[in-house]
């Protein structure tokens, strides 16, 4: 079965600073920018529920049609959102601590400034092995 995955990187100022199409559907012409819709509605929700409760994992908290929405807050408030259409959450849980854990190393870099867009291929490539053996 072939599985739908947008990831989503979202600094704290509600910028996007790092975007990929992870899934392994055929892409149709228009479903970037519907993904894209879709994950910049969910920053709402995202935006209360992250002050409401203190999990870093919010599982699914918005539906488009067979589509999930997945949030991972992080505790200096960047949002890392997953729109997909499977029903893992044990999976997308340790799919989000693992790009946790390599954003970390990003900004410990001490040439990374926070906010920014993060261009790293070394990390893109991550992200996607991470997507491959998770979603």
């Amino acid at each position: 079965m072939a599985s739908t995955a947008c990831f989503i990187i979202v600094s704290r100022n509600d910028i996007p600073i790092y975007e990929a199409e992870v899934g392994s559907a055929a892409k149709r012409e228009d479903a970037a920018q519907l993904h894209q819709f879709i994950l910049h509605a969910a920053l709402d929700i995202v935006q209360d529920l992250a002050w409401t409760t203190s999990a870093m994992f919010l599982k699914a908290i918005d539906r488009f049609n067979d589509l999930v929405v997945s949030v991972y807050v992080t505790a200096g408030h960047t949002r890392f959102m997953l729109l997909h259409d499977s029903r893992n959450d044990d999976g997308i849980k340790s799919f989000f601590q693992e790009v946790h854990e390599l954003y970390i190393k990003i900004l410990l870099n001490p040439l990374y400034l926070p906010g920014s867009r993060v261009t790293s291929s070394h990390f893109d490539t991550k992200v996607r092995a991470l997507a491959r053996k998770y979603l």
